[in-house]
């Protein structure tokens, strides 16, 4: 017989399978569960994108493209990152890459930039992936606790740079809290990160969902890229448009840094899907703001029934909210999340994200109808 434990590389005991898919798993068993736990849009990709990759696949558009991307899209994101970052890719010192998924960017990112003994400061709670890149480059991931309020703030990300520190992630608007930082603390991050010769990845994915309070002075998402040009965004098209399966992102940064994470693109991704390039070369022409307005609805339905409950942070963007479990329950996130499951509701429960188990993740990103079924089940279980 084969020997695993021989065979198996010592990252593989580094990483385990996320838990939002043992979360799946639980629901399984459920019939047409009310389920809040999956995060991706629950709309259906505009038709313009539709018909836009029905018509590159029928004309045969179905081979690799360049590995940094068809050139008409990445035309366009050069004129997206000139007319909403204000950074122009023409002089040679920055550019863009599209990516398969933003995932893909920022696996990329880590293999460009880590190596064994580096660090990488994540934000805790974090979007699931950001610990298992310590695993696949090598270095030490550092968390910056966050609780109670969830800001990413220079202040708290200072004590924990170090000689070895090489990237900050940031992510906002934020996964699993929803939490948007202003434009002063994105100026803040991005001064003390260039001051200290350190990356700062702005993990940008949920950018069009920006509510209204939110907005910059531009009525857009704010971002560091106002405050410099010494770091790297990463941006995707399935969050905002519906198409997550199409695997679909984009990063812009200092061209030295692009340059490298195109070589790793060419021997792993290869290329983004060919067809799904073509299809959101016109993506951000799309309006997409009534889908936009329908989800901050829907985050007020949230907050109305919780807040009265429970800490809950009032998300500011994205599609999710982070609120904590009522301590009188005496029970943990992941017991909290397992109870609702008799109520035929699921949940995401904190300690997937969190080296804290004292919260639970929703996703609203449902019909009103079972949203609002899922947040009286909940209530009548936080009571």
């Amino acid at each position: 017989m084969m020997d695993q434990g021989h065979l198996l590389s010592s990252r593989t005991g580094d990483v385990d399978v996320s838990g939002i898919r043992r979360a799946f798993q639980l629901g399984a068993r459920l019939e047409n569960p009310i389920n809040l736990s999956i995060g991706q849009p629950h709309f259906p990709v505009p038709d313009a994108l539709k018909d836009a990759a029905i018509d590159a696949i029928r004309a045969d558009a179905n081979g690799y493209t360049l590995t940094g991307g068809h050139d008409t899209l990445r035309d366009s994101l050069r004129e997206f990152v000139r007319d909403d970052l204000g950074w122009d890719t023409s002089g040679g010192d920055l550019d863009v890459m599209v990516t398969s998924g933003t995932s893909g960017a920022l696996v990329l990112a880590a293999w460009a930039l880590l190596d064994p003994g580096d660090e990488v400061i994540v934000p805790d709670p974090n979007f699931v992936i950001y610990p298992v890149l310590g695993p696949m480059s090598g270095a030490t991931v550092v968390p910056c606790d966050i609780y109670p309020d969830f800001r990413m703030t220079a202040a708290r990300i200072e004590p924990l740079i170090t000689e070895r520190t090489k990237m900050v992630i940031l992510n906002s608007p934020a996964n699993p809290t929803g939490i948007v930082l202003d434009d002063d603390e994105m100026r803040d991050i991005a001064t003390l990160c260039r001051d200290r010769g350190v990356i700062l990845l702005s993990d940008e994915i949920y950018d069009l969902f920006t509510y209204a309070a939110a907005r910059d002075d531009r009525g857009r998402c704010p971002t560091p890229a106002h405050h410099s040009r010494d770091l790297l965004v990463v941006r995707g098209f399935g969050k905002n448009y519906g198409c997550t399966g199409w695997r679909l992102g984009f990063a812009a940064g200092p061209s030295w840094l692009i340059q490298e994470m195109l070589k790793f693109q060419q021997y792993s991704f290869v290329c983004a899907p060919s067809m799904a390039q073509h299809a959101v070369a016109a993506a951000h022409s799309v309006d997409m703001s009534k889908w936009v307005e329908s989800y901050e609805r829907k985050r007020d339905m949230v907050v109305e029934a919780l807040s009265p409950l429970t800490d809950l942070a009032v998300p500011q963007g994205a599609f999710y909210a982070f609120p904590a479990v009522p301590p009188a329950l005496g029970l943990t996130g992941t017991a909290f999340s397992e109870s609702m499951l008799d109520h035929n509701v699921i949940v995401i429960p904190g300690g997937v994200f969190s080296a804290r188990d004292t919260h639970f993740r929703i996703s609203y990103a449902v019909d009103d109808g079972r949203l609002a079924e899922g947040l009286e089940a909940l209530v009548s279980v936080m009571s």
